[in-house]
């Protein structure tokens, strides 16, 4: 069951349709949705977690808490709003199609996918861009 959590007053638009989405993405990656949980946060909440559980004294738009057990995907996905805006700024594109590329990057590192190498994080765009393809919304 994915399940989408706030500590910003931001909300995701279509939240039932991005679930969905990822639902079919997760089948399509030959893999079984268990428990994920996104949490949309500021990024002086992402920091704290940051610093408390990964000692790195830092924002980012992304952290992934993987709980996985074999193909089933399970996970605490932290999600910066604020960051993500950022960088929807920065990469020429809009804050739904940025925050639709991070929500999938989670579910893409939980089914296997690395993107510490060029060759790696070549690899996760195209699979970012392939599924953001798939979207019907």
């Amino acid at each position: 069951m994915i399940k989408f959590n706030y500590q910003t007053p931001y909300a995701v638009k279509n939240a039932e349709k991005v679930k969905q989405w990822l639902t079919d993405s997760i089948q399509h990656l030959d893999k079984i949705e268990g428990e994920i949980n996104y949490v949309f946060c500021t990024n002086a909440y992402i920091l704290e977690i940051n610093k408390n559980y990964l000692q790195h004294h830092y924002t980012t738009d992304i952290i992934t808490f993987d709980y996985t057990e074999g193909k089933r995907l399970n996970a605490e996905i932290y999600i910066s709003i604020d960051e993500v805006r950022e960088n929807a700024k920065r990469f020429d594109t809009t804050l739904k199609n940025e925050l639709h590329r991070v929500i999938i990057h989670g579910i893409l590192h939980l089914a296997g996918f690395k993107d510490k190498t060029d060759h790696e994080q070549q690899q996760m765009r195209n699979k970012e861009d392939y599924y953001l393809s798939l979207r019907t919304f």
